[in-house]
């Protein structure tokens, strides 16, 4: 690709935000590096990277390259047999280590972050190089005694030097004899050796040498002859200590030297993830999403014969350089009926930022960012995203605007084939309309038939005739607000845009005498024009709006869809609970019974005729026999009485399995089949449904069943929200009557929570009332303490 194309679409600006969010400087240069790839599997790889690190830094947001650097400098000046220093040392160790946690902490997440985790395998840490230094350098950029036994013998030399030096002059100083030749009693250095300051009318006072004077020549620094020996002791092991540290640091130096190639790959694979990892983190601060990267695909539409099979399709897409609470997102895609999209409307509208942002998110796919779009957006890889943006006129090369684009776009053909996207701002503008509108037809004419996917904008009327009766063209427009004289920015796909210069020049000030005068000199077929394209943006928005509102319904139909699922799952639950409790009761008392009879018989074999008290074990009989009482068991489904393969209509006879019980169908439809059962009428699946006997076919019979109401069935739910004392507990009253006429096994009384006082009051209520057996707070999912589920009591 040619990056003078990357320039006006302004990548390189995106990349220097990319580049702020990595953590060391060779990531730094990778980032700023970045190049889009033509190579599909590559960006496919590349999109796929972001997102793994993308997840990776939501689990572990901590996770940093800090700590790294750039090695690759300091690897060639080893190789070159320069020493290396303490600090250079240092980063080679601090780099390592990095590289080392880094492999030890993701190597065991290669399902979760495979590919993230390939770049880790990659990694050497050369473990003996790192030891090495370790015990050699400080952390303070030193060399370490323990570096070598010759450094240690020296440095303890070297204290033993320096103690008796300083004893040597302190004692010097001391000398009340020389208290008055001194200027002050303290020691110092020139040029590396230890000196005491001697006023300098008395110099010779105290015979030694002289190394200094004090700028005003009061103070000489003299070298006491008694301490030159020990000062050049003192000295000799100072080059000593130097000597051996510089051996040390080069050997060091050599041992980086021999890990160049590891030392070098494992910095390219960090600078690697350095980048993936701040291509995920611009991700995270864009609000960007991962487009669907789509291949060259053959069209099925009416242009298939032209289309280059390319995809577009940015949804909600914004600029990412635009300030993000004030850009506009617009919506940019192709149809397999069309791959040229001519862009009209008015100056300051947003058709520039359209085109930029088609070209720049091109770009950021095929680099592996994300793109400030919403979910959905698919784009295809471009060999070549090519772009004409912007006024370039040269005075120095005497170029006027008009020749600068065409040499632009003289380039621009050169290069382009049909994987390439084209961008052409103001098309054909800066000559004479006439021509300027004809060679703009004529160069879109030549993509066209070159099947090169093109976006240009225009002001000129004859392209928007060109786009609406041509085929693999359609016409597009930014909106503008006349009312207001602002652009929205809104990109619209279908339509081209209207002028409104006279509306604006109205609006601005401009005489309506000069307005009227201008109206009158466009043709009748132009103003014509320009009412329907009004017409149709009107009915367009009472379009959008309309499918606004019906999707809103949509959603709120799921949502009590959703609600109303969650409440027969719970009437579901309940009923298969009081099932079991009911058996659990009815297998204990079998199992008492059981007993009872055991003790008797135990009894009576113990037992003589003359010792039987016969009224005990009659009264005892009559007891046992009252509590084995038959249990009513569990109704059986009753046999088919019709052939099978029948099918379930309207007044038929059915055994509903969910219920264990008969019933009547009322109604069916797609969704579920309405069925009377007892008093209740209860909606079902078909499946759940078995035919038992057919309704009577007769007209008559059809006709009068279909006439009768179906029974009155009670809700499980009452709901008293909203009402005040007196006004709810008259009507829980007939509530709790009706439903337990209707042998309900339990209801729901909806109070809220609010105050607590209705709630209060009714459970007040409830506490009194002959039918209830017990009352309890709703379940989670019921309503918590804003509902009172009450379970009645049964003879």
């Amino acid at each position: 690709m040619d990056r003078s194309y990357w320039v006006k679409l302004e990548l390189p600006a995106i990349l220097e935000r990319l580049a702020e969010h990595t953590s060391f400087s060779a990531g730094r240069a990778l980032a700023l590096a970045l190049t889009p790839s033509t190579d599909e599997g590559r960006v496919r790889r590349r999109q796929r990277e972001t997102s793994e690190a993308r997840q990776l830094l939501s689990t572990r947001p901590d996770l940093t390259l800090g700590g790294a650097h750039d090695l690759v400098p300091l690897v060639e000046n080893a190789l070159r047999g320069a020493r290396l220093l303490p600090t250079d040392l240092i980063d080679v160790g601090d780099t390592l280590r990095r590289a080392n946690v880094l492999r030890r902490s993701l190597l065991k997440h290669g399902d979760e972050f495979p590919l993230i985790v390939s770049y880790v395998g990659q990694l050497e840490t050369c473990p003996d190089l790192v030891a090495e230094i370790d015990r050699c350098i400080g952390e303070h950029a030193e060399v370490l005694d323990r570096a070598s036994p010759e450094l240690a013998r020296i440095r303890s030399e070297l204290v033993v030097a320096h103690d008796r030096l300083m004893d040597r002059l302190n004692r010097i100083l001391t000398n009340s004899q020389n208290a008055t030749y001194l200027q002050e009693a303290y020691i110092t250095q020139r040029d590396g050796r230890f000196v005491i300051p001697v006023r300098s009318d008395s110099k010779t006072r105290i015979p030694g040498l002289v190394h200094d004077q004090s700028a005003s020549g009061a103070t000489s620094f003299i070298e006491p002859l008694a301490t030159v020996e020990l000062n050049n002791r003192y000295r000799e092991l100072q080059l000593a200590e130097q000597r051996e540290v510089e051996r040390i640091l080069l050997v060091l130096s050599g041992l980086v030297a021999d890990a160049a190639e590891p030392i070098q790959r494992t910095v390219e694979v960090l600078a690697q993830l350095d980048m993936i990892l701040a291509r995920a983190r611009y991700a995270d601060a864009t609000r960007a999403t991962m487009p669907e990267i789509v291949a060259f695909h053959p069209p099925q539409g009416e242009g298939a014969g032209q289309h280059p099979g390319s995809a577009i399709d940015l949804r909600q897409a914004r600029h990412p350089l635009l300030d993000p609470q004030a850009v506009v997102p617009i919506d940019v895609h192709l149809s397999d009926d069309y791959f040229v999209i001519v862009v009209t409307g008015p100056n300051t509208g947003g058709k520039t930022v359209s085109l930029k942002t088609t070209g720049l998110l091109a770009l950021m796919a095929q680099c592996g960012m994300h793109l400030p779009a919403a979910d959905g957006s698919r784009l295809s890889v471009f060999n070549h995203v090519c772009a004409d943006i912007g006024d370039e006129q040269s005075i120095e090369q005497s170029l006027s605007t008009f020749s600068s684009h065409m040499g632009h776009i003289i380039d621009i053909l050169h290069t382009v084939d049909d994987r390439s996207l084209v961008l052409l701002d103001e098309l054909g503008a800066g000559t004479d309309p006439v021509e300027g509108a004809a060679l703009a037809q004529s160069l879109l004419t030549h993509l066209l038939q070159r099947r090169v996917t093109t976006l240009a904008t225009t002001h000129y009327a004859e392209l928007k005739a060109y786009a609406a009766g041509t085929p693999s063209v359609v016409n597009a427009s930014v909106e503008f607000d006349v009312q207001t004289l602002a652009p929205t920015y809104h990109l619209t796909i279908g339509l081209p845009g209207q002028s409104n210069a006279f509306d604006i020049a109205e609006r601005l000030g401009l005489a309506e005498p000069i307005v009227r005068r201008a109206r009158s000199l466009v043709s009748a077929d132009h103003v014509q024009v320009e009412r329907f394209l009004a017409e149709i943006k009107e009915a367009q928005a009472r379009t959008a709006q309309a499918q606004a509102e019906a999707e809103r319904a949509w959603a709120e139909a799921q949502e009590t869809a959703g609600e109303l699922r969650t409440r027969l799952r719970n009437i579901e639950r309940e009923r298969d609970e009081i099932l079991r409790q009911a058996r659990e009761q009815a297998a204990a008392e079998a199992e008492a019974v059981r007993k009872e009879l055991r003790a008797v018989q135990r009894r009576l074999s113990v037992m003589t005729p003359s010792t039987v008290d016969l009224g005990e074990l009659e009264a005892t009989l009559d007891r046992l026999a009252q509590g084995a009482e038959p249990q009513a068991p569990a109704a059986a489904p009753p046999a088919p009485l019709v052939p099978e393969g029948e099918q379930i209509e309207v007044g038929d006879t059915v055994w509903v399995a969910d219920l264990n019980a008969t019933g009547e169908v009322l109604g069916m439809d797609d969704s579920g089949v309405d069925v009377q059962v007892g008093s209740f009428r209860v909606r079902t699946r078909r499946s759940s449904l078995e035919l038992r006997h057919k309704a009577a076919q007769s007209p008559e019979e059809q006709e009068a069943k279909v006439a009768l109401p179906p029974a009155p069935a009670v809700s499980l739910e009452l709901h008293l929200r909203g009402l005040r004392v007196e006004e709810a507990l008259p009507r829980l009253e007939r509530y709790l009557d009706e439903a337990y006429r209707a042998q309900v096994p339990f209801v729901r009384i909806v109070h809220g929570k609010g105050t607590g006082t209705l709630r209060q009051a009714v459970r007040d209520f409830l506490r009194d009332y002959p039918l209830v057996e017990s009352f309890r707070d709703g379940a989670e999912g019921e309503g918590d303490t804003g509902v009172t589920v009450v379970h009645f009591a049964r003879s």
